[in-house]
Parts: structure tokens; C-alpha cells; sequence
């Protein structure tokens, strides 16, 4: 019987502390920070605790996806930042005569400037070795994972509330390429909010990073400001644009926003995030079984 490869991708992390400069640099393209900028993300990382838990959790949502599907699948997990790096895995599959697999981001948003670099990785190996790869790039609006963020927002919205839904940003640039990911969001935080029956709401982006480039917005510290000024007293953040605790979630939401929220006098609340609930690995399962 044939076994059909699943390559699972996702940003990476430091695997620890002394790791970070590596890290960073991978993510600058090669280009090296400056000691100051190494020592600051540092300090990130120490007031989440020490290290990002992305890592431990996307091989945890692995192993499981792995006892759920049948035994004619194979789980790979790949990251673009971190060992084991996507190309590194893709020539494991090639090793271990995978011929046909499916690839999907643990991001279900799509953008030319985030998921399709993902696929651009996993791509070339792909075509050197000749092998098929079905690439699943949409996913934002499947019924499971609606259900799931709905069920996460039950558990702490109360309807003196103010919700920002919330996303990563991106450089404002992509706006010019008829990129969804602007679309697809906001697409899926109008189906939360109608579906849940939340009439004081915006979208909100984070997370921006330190370019001289502008990126889209606006931002949600910025919005915490105007959700003050218009009279409320608690914030529901509910970050619809990613799937696992990680540093954007745990520090610019956890620590940021909730000190920016203590200094306005706002009371901040955050849904728990998807991570590896059963939910999540039903609705994968699911994606892999039709489409592979």
C-alpha cells in the first residue's frame, strides 16, 4: 500500500534562548541584528516564560493527527525559521518514497507574502525530486474551524464586551497585489461576530513589524484607545489569525495589550487559542482524507 506524505508547516521559534540570534537572523534573510535588537527579543521570550511553546505544540498536534488518520498517511512537520527547515523535510519524504503528499500551513489565512512562501519551500523540493504536492492554502472558513472559535468565545464573552478580532500585520504593499488576506479575515470575523451575536466589534491588526515600510493596520493598541474612548470597560481579544500560543500571542497580547489595556483603564480578556483541541485535529483529518 502506498503511504501518502502530510507535510505540516509553521513559522518556527528559538529552540531556546542562545538560539535567537540564529532566528532572527533567518528571518531578516540572512541579514544579522544588531546586539540591541537580539538582546530586546531576548527579553521577549524571558517574560513568556523562556521560550515559545509553538514548537512543543505543532509537534503535539502532529503525533496526534497521526494517531487519527489512517495508516497509509505519514505526518511531517516542517518550519520556515527553524529545524527541522521545510527543505530539509521535504528531502526526508523523498528518502522514505513518498511520491504523492499534501501540504498544509498551520495558518488558514492566505497571502502571497506568508502562506505561498511556505509552498515556495516546499515546492522546489517538490519538483527536484518529482514528487506531487497538493497544496491546501484556504482554509479560513471551514465549518470546524468556525465551530471551534466560536466555541472559544462563548467561554469568555459577556455582553458588556467590546471584541477585537485580531492578525497578524503585513506590509501594507500586498494590498496592491489583489492579495485576500485582508479579505479573508475580516470575511471570517464577520462570520464570528453575526454567528455569536457580537454587536460591539472591530478587526484589529498586531504584531507589525519594525520596517521603514508602513503596514497595515489600524493597530490595536491604537484601537484600545478607541474602544476606551467610546465608553467600554472590557476588551475581548480574540486572535482569529492564528492557531497556537506563541510570542505574538503571549507577549503582544498578554503583556502588551493588557498593560496598554491597564494603563486606559480597560479590563482585557483573551480567548484561549485552538493549539491541538480535538477540534482542530477532526477538521485537518478531514482536509487531508478528501483532498489526498
Amino acid at each position: 500500500m502506498e503511504v501518502k506524505g502530510v507535510l505540516l508547516m509553521a513559522y518556527g521559534s528559538p529552540l531556546d534562548l542562545n538560539d535567537v540570534e540564529r532566528y532572527y537572523t533567518d528571518i531578516r534573510r540572512g541579514r544579522k541584528p544588531s546586539d540591541e535588537e537580539i538582546e530586546e527579543l531576548k527579553e521577549r521570550y524571558k517574560r513568556i516564560g523562556g521560550i515559545s511553546p509553538l514548537y512543543n505544540i505543532t509537534f503535539k498536534l502532529a503525533r496526534k493527527l497521526q494517531d487519527e488518520l489512517p495508516t497509509n498517511y505519514k505526518i511531517y512537520v516542517g518550519f520556515k525559521h527553524s529545524p527541522p527547515f521545510i527543505y530539509q523535510v521535504v528531502e526526508k519524504m523523498f528518502m522514505d518514497n513518498i511520491k504523492n503528499a499534501i501540504g498544509i500551513v498551520l495558518a488558514p489565512h492566505y497571502s502571497k507574502m506568508s502562506v505561498e512562501e511556505y509552498f515556495e519551500l516546499a515546492r522546489r523540493g517538490f519538483e527536484k525530486y518529482n514528487m506531487k504536492l497538493i497544496e491546501i492554502k484556504n482554509w479560513h472558513m471551514e465549518k470546524e474551524l468556525l465551530e471551534l472559535w466560536s466555541n472559544l468565545i462563548r467561554e469568555k464573552f459577556k455582553e458588556n464586551m467590546f471584541v477585537i478580532f485580531s492578525a497578524h500585520s503585513l506590509p501594507e504593499r500586498i494590498l496592491t497585489w489583489n492579495d485576500p488576506y485582508v479579505y479573508q479575515l475580516r470575511e471570517m470575523a464577520i462570520y464570528l461576530a453575526n454567528s455569536n451575536n457580537i454587536k460591539n466589534w472591530t478587526f484589529a491588526f498586531q504584531s507589525a513589524g519594525k520596517t521603514s515600510e508602513k503596514w497595515l493596520g489600524p493597530d490595536i493598541l491604537d484601537v484600545l484607545e478607541d474602544v476606551k474612548n467610546k465608553g467600554f470597560k472590557s476588551v475581548l481579544i480574540v486572535p482569529i489569525g492564528f492557531l497556537c500560543d506563541h510570542l505574538e500571542v503571549l507577549y503582544d497580547i498578554d503583556i502588551e495589550c493588557f498593560e496598554k489595556g491597564k494603563e486606559l483603564g480597560l479590563e482585557i480578556h483573551r480567548t484561549s487559542m485552538p493549539n491541538d483541541r480535538d477540534e482542530l485535529i477532526k477538521l485537518l483529518k478531514r482536509i487531508i482524507i478528501e483532498s489526498l
